[in-house]
């Protein structure tokens, strides 16, 4: 079983920066790409950015290109997730997720087999 945790997350006001990490463990962890969806209240939960681990080819999502970088620390089985101009709409519970193949699509849910359990982003106006 692999276990992931999310630290990180917080308040911070508009335009402000915070930077979330995602720690793996459990057995041999091997991972095909790694994620970060994030869901806010009364939403459903939504595709932020992935990785590849091997290749560490990045994905975002159109409201976070240029503002959020995805990075990993293969030797620490550890991804971060590096957010700059926050803005009021960013305002979520940010999980960690682990693809253990290619199931297709970095953006889908159904990709991923773990999940961490979240860690709070509230970003004031």
């Amino acid at each position: 079983q692999v276990q992931l945790v999310e630290s990180g997350g917080g308040l911070v006001q508009a335009g402000g920066s915070l930077r979330l990490s995602c720690a793996a463990s459990g057995r041999t962890f091997r991972s095909y790409a790694m994620g970060w969806f994030r869901q806010a209240p009364g939403k459903e939960r939504e595709f932020v950015a992935a990785i590849n681990w091997s290749t560490g080819s990045t994905y975002y999502t159109d409201s976070v290109q240029g503002r959020f970088t995805i990075s990993r620390d293969n030797a620490k089985n550890t991804v971060y997730l590096q957010m700059n101009s926050l803005k009021p709409e960013d305002t979520a519970v940010y999980y960690c997720a682990a693809a253990a193949r290619n199931s297709g699509g970095y953006d889908r849910r159904v990709a991923y087999d773990y999940w961490g359990q979240g860690t709070q982003v509230t970003v004031s106006s």
